[in-house]
């Protein structure tokens, strides 16, 4: 039974549980599995070598998930080749790879945590109530070592984009 956390996030101020461990700097990045499109699925070592910033998103189809993806759409622009940007929800492939192409995301890889939640689960960021992904942003340095963490008390906040930009510059 995985751990469940209680008293740490809402939803819309209305209290929800994350399952999963909370990661912290230091740790080592949890291995996961996760769907690139229906068919093909990626985990942590399809990333090896590379600094990675993975933004956790409830919904795409939802104005701060669709916010926070352009602003890393954006920001993945200037990063540069050594750096993966990751968005993972739990939205279908298909789902993901319609808004993509309606909102001109081109820099972002999106992952979706659909089949097994394995990022949800490992990153402690699953929300029980909802089968969602809370919003939370992990910077993993080259050698999967967690370099910055942000869990969302709130899931309708925006993170803090330039810290998360920043941890990945002091890495490349």
């Amino acid at each position: 039974m995985a751990q469940e956390r209680t008293g740490v996030a809402t939803f819309k101020s209305n209290p929800i549980t994350l399952v999963g461990p909370e990661i912290k700097v230091g740790d080592k990045a949890p291995n996961f599995t996760v769907n690139k499109d229906l068919m093909t699925q990626v985990t942590l070592a399809d990333y090896a070598g590379k600094v990675k910033l993975i933004s956790v998103v409830p919904s795409l189809d939802t104005g701060v998930c669709d916010a926070q993806t352009r602003r890393f759409n954006e920001e993945a622009a200037g990063l540069g080749d050594n750096v993966a940007v990751l968005t993972v929800s739990v939205d279908l492939p298909f789902a993901q790879s319609r808004w993509c192409g309606a909102a001109g995301i081109d820099k972002v890889v999106t992952l979706s945590d659909y089949k097994t939640k394995s990022f949800g689960e490992a990153y402690g960021v699953l929300i029980k109530e909802l089968q969602l992904d809370m919003r939370s942003i992990f910077v993993i340095d080259a050698n999967d070592t967690v370099q910055y963490v942000e869990y969302l008390g709130e899931m309708t906040s925006h993170p803090n984009y330039e810290a998360a930009v920043e941890a990945v510059k002091k890495l490349v």
